[in-house]
């Protein structure tokens, strides 16, 4: 790409549809010195190339605000701000919702009681039906608006124009009903269709939105690892400071349990540092002078004074966020189904209720208008959206109720219609294929006397390092005995001196300096060596354990059909080790979280339906840039907030199970879809009066809405079968 081209992400607020983010990419799309824009209406964001030398981020705002969305570009308080707005945004829908069931509850027991009639009723339920139309619904009559301006349709179209149309209708029959009465027609109100019909897409929306909250929360929770402020020393005089006025070469102070704001270099101290959100691996690294550190890591148990190198946007914590937010961003939108059968649904019935306008009008008996517009209506009110809006959260949610039942938590649409699709599953080794956490794998006792085994007590529980706890916890009501000369030596292990018994604890690269040299057939860099006064005592094998369900999952996985990876940051005869008992022979070993992530797109470019099952803020990104993220629920709340889809039980076998419940789900889906419209394909023809010349039948608007009902009752029981799907 074009050295003098900028990438960035910007928030986009005020889209409430697919095609609204369609409007957006194509206004700031249309401006001079863009190459590219693509709007994931999911993440609320816009992707955006473009020549900083010709155009800038303000003029992307003026665009999009000049057609009702709004564009966020400052990064200072990002995350704050759109937090902000998510949440005013959420609480407005639950405003309009709740009011909503509020006026609509009378209105639907009113109208359904027909026994239940006196005077001024039809006033009665359009006072009841006012707040719900002026109020919670208008927000579809303002989309309506908004995009036929810019002759485009989607489902508030639809929405927009049934209830407005049927609420019209009522109210004329409501005030002027002598107008029907001259007719010999029974001046009929459909106050609980437009009011229940706003009522559930009201619903549907609420959920939809909710679940979008959550998930962009991951960005938000990735810049939660950078503290806001922190202590550092410029010109030999210590000072706090917020971290957007540190540069490199400030001396930052980091204290046992922070995080480390800054990529740097130790200047002074030592420390124990969890590194596990860039490498994925559960063991703390031992940190002392001359050694890097990186932005996000948690300084665990020693003071560290560090020499900033690279801060702001340049760190490796800012390179995983951007790599997130691209990865999300670059996806084109998955437009629901539902708002691509509307495309062509919403004109077509328009189109035919148009000609039914038309066809009585000047072709009728008399009252020709009359005639015209009760027909019309009809063709509108039995192809109002219900059975359609239905089809896919009556059957996502019976889906989802069943994939709870087993362990899997499926968090959006998008998600559950991809993993249908998936093809290959990539794995992180460590929380994922493994449990993340060490265990004593071998002991093997050369001296196996009670005096031994109360020293190595001793010497690992007065211990600072992370394996030490692993070891002591081999012994049970162990006496601890007084040590003399005890020595920490960082990275390699300890010395300790107890009467006659000089020992060492710790790696080989320790007993080599102490010029103790043995065989013992075990892999070096897992084990712990115990040796007094020269003599090797006894040596464990201390090593990450496999999942019970981790090989039949991989089996599973493979009998669907679907090729299986593995990635670790761990050296290759770990990986190799640990691949071979999982039954994976397609493996990566030394991985950082930028190699994942280009390992995801790469199998995508070869066209594989890619998913990324990880823990680790180090897997974020990968589970971004794949088609599909999931996650262990005992993983990190950030690999947690980029996942579609979250192992509630850590059992991977649940894997293969989510990838046969999606495929379940869609299938019924698409027969929802199917049902929806078997209803309009018949009604539709005989709503227009098809059968009136030749059978004298005319197909009443309170026909219509029984109709439409029917088509509703089909779909969600059709919904309720995935309660009993065999997955």
């Amino acid at each position: 790409m074009d050295k003098t081209l900028k990438k960035e992400v910007f928030a986009v607020t005020g889209m409430s549809c697919a095609v609204c983010a369609g409007s957006v990419e194509s206004m700031i799309s249309s401006l001079a010195g863009v190459t590219s824009a693509s709007v994931n209406y999911a993440g609320a964001n816009v992707y955006v190339v473009y020549n900083p030398e010709i155009t800038t981020p303000e003029k992307f705002v003026k665009s999009v605000q000049s057609i009702g969305y709004d564009l966020i570009i400052e990064e200072e308080d990002l995350s704050e701000k759109l937090a902000e707005i998510e949440l005013k945004h959420l609480q407005e829908l639950k405003r309009k919702l709740f009011t909503a069931f509020l006026f609509t509850t009378p209105v639907f027991i009113l109208s359904m009681f027909h026994f239940i009639h006196f005077a001024y009723m039809h006033w009665i339920l359009m006072g009841f039906s006012l707040p719900v139309i002026l109020f919670s619904g208008s927000g579809f009559y303002a989309n309506a608006w908004k995009q036929a301006k810019y002759r485009m349709v989607n489902m508030d179209t639809l929405v927009a124009l049934s209830t407005g149309i049927a609420f019209i209708f009522s109210v004329i029959n409501t005030i002027f009903p002598e107008l029907f009465i001259r007719a010999g027609l029974q001046p009929h109100v459909y106050f609980e269709s437009a009011t229940v019909i706003i009522t559930f897409i009201l619903a549907g929306k609420f959920m939809e939105e909710r679940s979008k909250s959550k998930a962009s929360s991951v960005i938000r929770n990735l810049m939660g690892l950078q503290p806001k402020n922190l202590t550092i020393q410029r010109d030999g005089i210590e000072m706090e400071v917020p971290l957007v006025m540190v540069v490199p070469g400030d001396q930052v102070m980091v204290r046992p349990g922070d995080r480390i704001a800054v990529d740097g270099i130790v200047d002074s101290g030592n420390s124990y540092v969890d590194e596990s959100m860039i490498s994925g691996e559960p063991l703390p690294e031992f940190k002392s002078e001359g050694a890097d550190v990186f932005a996000g890591t948690l300084n665990t148990n020693g003071n560290l004074i560090i020499t900033a190198s690279k801060t702001g946007k340049n760190t490796l914590l800012a390179g995983i966020i951007a790599m997130v937010k691209e990865a999300q961003s670059a996806k084109p939108p998955i437009q629901k189904l539902a708002d691509k059968i509307a495309s062509v649904f919403v004109p077509i019935v328009l189109l035919i209720a148009s000609i039914t306008f038309v066809s009585w009008y000047i072709f009728g008996p008399e009252p020709s208008l009359t005639f015209a517009f009760l027909t019309t209506i009809s063709v509108l009110i039995i192809a109002c959206p219900c059975a359609l809006g239905l089809a896919t959260p009556t059957a996502l949610m019976a889906g989802i109720g069943r994939g709870a039942s087993h362990g899997i938590l499926i968090r959006n649409a998008n998600s559950l219609e991809t993993a249908c699709k998936i093809n290959a599953v990539v794995f992180d080794k460590t929380g994922t294929l493994t449990t993340g956490k060490f265990i004593v794998t071998k002991s093997n006792w050369i001296k196996d006397d009670l005096i031994f085994k109360q020293l190595l007590f001793s010497i690992e529980k007065r211990s600072g390092h992370p394996l030490a706890n692993v070891i002591a916890s081999l012994f049970q009501d162990m006496q601890l005995l007084p040590l003399d000369n005890f020595e920490d030596i960082p990275g390699k292990g300890i010395k300790a001196v107890y009467q006659s018994y000089n020992c060492l604890v710790g790696n080989k690269s320790l007993t080599g300096e102490s010029g103790i040299f043995f065989q013992t057939g075990t892999k070096d860099d897992s084990s712990v060596f115990f040796t007094c006064n020269d003599e090797l005592v006894a040596h464990f094998s201390v090593d990450d354990t496999l999942r019970d369900t981790t090989l039949d999952a991989v089996n599973s996985l493979k009998k669907e059909g679907i090729e299986v990876f593995m990635l670790t940051g761990d050296k290759e005869s770990t990986a190799s080790e640990m691949a071979e008992k999982s039954g994976i022979s397609n493996y990566k070993a030394n991985v950082l979280p930028a190699d994942k992530n280009l390992f995801v797109r790469d199998l995508r470019q070869k066209g594989y339906q890619v998913a990324m099952v990880g823990d680790g803020i180090n897997d974020s990104a990968a589970m971004a840039e794949a088609d599909l993220g999931i996650a262990m629920a005992t993983g990190s709340d950030i690999a947690i907030d980029s996942a579609g889809i979250i192992l509630m039980q850590s059992d991977l076998r649940a894997v293969a199970k989510a990838i046969r419940l999606s495929k379940a789900t869609v299938h019924t889906i698409r027969q929802n879809f199917f049902w929806a419209f078997f209803y309009n394909i018949i009604a539709i023809p005989v709503a227009a009066g098809v059968l009136y010349s030749s059978l004298g039948f005319l197909l009443s608007p309170m026909i219509a809405g029984a109709a439409m009902a029917m088509s509703s009752v089909t779909v969600v029981l059709n919904s309720l079968r995935l309660k009993r799907v065999n997955l």
